[in-house]
Parts: C-alpha cells; structure tokens; sequence
C-alpha cells in the first residue's frame, strides 16, 4: 500500500512539473530580439502638407511622389502660393513643411521659422529664341531690368525696345533675382506674372522680351534662349560650384520647438538625405546632401 501511495505521489509530481514548463515563456518569446519587430506595427499613415514656392513644386512632386509609393498609408500635398505664402503657412501651422526658394530674412527667423536647404535652384535669365544677344553681365542685367537700358541695342542686340517681365511680389524667384542683381524694389517691368510658366510663355511669344525663371524650368523648353551670365551657362554643375552668379536655395521652413509629425518627419528625413539625390537631380535641381 505505502509502495502504491509513492508512485502515485511522483507520478502527481511529474504531472505538475511538466505542465510548469509548458506555460512558461523563455526571455527570447518575451521580447523580441534588438532590431527586430513583432509584424504587429502599424504603417506609416497620414497626410503632410507641403506649401509655398511654384518654382519648387516639380522637385516636391517627384520627391512626394516617390515616398508615396514607399509609403502607401500617406498622402502628401504639393500646394504652391509663393514663398512667402510658404513661410507664412509653416509659421501658423496651416502646412507641416512651408517651401521657400530663398533664404529666410531675419525677421522671420527672429519669429521662431528654422530653414534647410533641401537645394540650389539657378535662376536662368531667358530671352526670346529670335534674340541674338546671347550674354550678359550682371550689371548690363541689372541695367535692363531697372529701365537704364532700354533698347537691345545697347547691349549688342537689334534696335528693339526691351520688355521685361518678371515675377508678381512675394514670389521667391522675383526675390532672389532682385538681392542677386541689386534691383529690389528698383525694377521697371512690362508686366508681373503668378507663376515660372506664365514667364516662359510670355518671353516665348515676344521676341522683345527678357525674363527670369528657374534652372528646372527652363530645361528642354523651345522659344527661349537661357543666356550665359558673365559667360557662365546656368547648368547644376555650374550652380553647385558656385560659378554661375544667379542662382538660390531650396528652402524647407519649419517651425522652431515644434515637433512635426510622424509622416511629416518621415518625409523631411527621405528629402534631406541622400537617397533623395537622384530624383532631386532629375527634376533639375542641385541636391546639397551628403
């Protein structure tokens, strides 16, 4: 009897022991090891919206468009309005990354804005394609534009008054032309135009015109002549070392201590790197990253 009682007290034992190593977890199915995941994460979702420059807006484009497709949960809105709408945007919270083709003025840093240079954007000086001029000085630019030289023929061109279109106030394009050449506030044109395209179109129509419109812009376009500057061609090899006199930053403007959020950071990140080069390079700027 005690020799049954003994066995039926191991065998209970043995039970118990076995069901206690059943239902215990080792460490590793815990936690999962560093730098792997559970497959339970969420996707990345969610919208950002991009605001400002129009001469910006092909290098947003194909840039939203790529980490669109790497990202199918989010959605990314390339809006133009202007540099200083952009600036304005991120500064009151209406758009995640304000877009600013030129750098921000003191001011606007004083009131919190941060600036990244995402890249550099010539600013090509176009004519009519029938134009014979094919170079200019900066000065001899500066002297058109403000009304000091007012015919073609006194810059080696055909006896035909100029006419000069430029960009409408607040647009970035108009702004860096005018720090570069030393015109703000001094120009006399024809007339102001919204947007790079109106620009071209209009030089293009007009064998008496000269305008200004960024190095993206121009590529490829019929009708219109880029000039050489100084006899520099604006060219991204050109912007990039700095030869070319005419040219401007790509500007992404955030808010200082504002955390952005996670798809919105997402994208900063994928822009500023390296990885976003080539397309950067494809829409016809000059990226900076490293």
């Amino acid at each position: 009897m005690k020799r049954m009682f003994a066995m039926l007290l191991t065998f209970t034992l043995s039970l118990g022991l076995l069901a206690g190593c059943g239902g215990k977890q080792t460490a590793a199915e815990e936690e999962p090891a560093s730098g792997e995941t559970t497959g339970t994460e969420a996707a990345l979702s969610g919208s950002v919206v991009t605001l400002g420059s129009t001469s910006m807006e092909k290098v947003m484009g194909i840039l939203a468009e790529q980490f669109m497709l790497d990202n199918s949960g989010v959605t990314v809105s390339v809006e133009g309005g202007g540099s200083g709408a952009g600036v304005e945007a991120a500064g009151n919270g209406t758009a995640d990354l304000g877009l600013a083709s030129r750098g921000l003025k003191d001011e606007e840093k004083a009131s919190g804005l941060e600036e990244t240079v995402l890249a550099l954007d010539g600013i090509a000086v176009i004519v009519n394609a029938e134009n014979p001029v094919k170079d200019l000085t900066v000065e001899q630019i500066a002297s058109i534009f403000t009304g000091e030289t007012a015919n073609w023929s006194g810059v080696g061109g055909s006896d035909l008054e100029i006419a000069c279109y430029g960009r409408e106030a607040g647009s970035g394009t108009r702004d860096g032309f005018e720090s570069i050449t030393d015109t703000k506030d001094a120009c006399v044109l024809s007339q102001e135009l919204t947007s790079t395209g109106a620009v071209i179109e209009a030089v293009r129509s007009n064998p008496q015109a000269i305008g200004y419109a960024s190095l993206s812009a121009v590529e490829g376009q019929e009708g219109i002549t880029a000039l050489t500057v100084g006899g520099v061609a604006c060219t991204e090899a050109t912007v990039l070392d700095g030869s070319y006199a005419i040219q401007r930053p790509f500007v992404l403007v955030t808010k200082e201590g504002q955390a952005l959020t996670a798809p919105a950071q997402a994208f900063y990140d994928f822009a500023t790197s390296a990885a976003a080069n080539d397309l950067i390079k494809a829409a016809g700027a000059v990226p900076v990253a490293e």
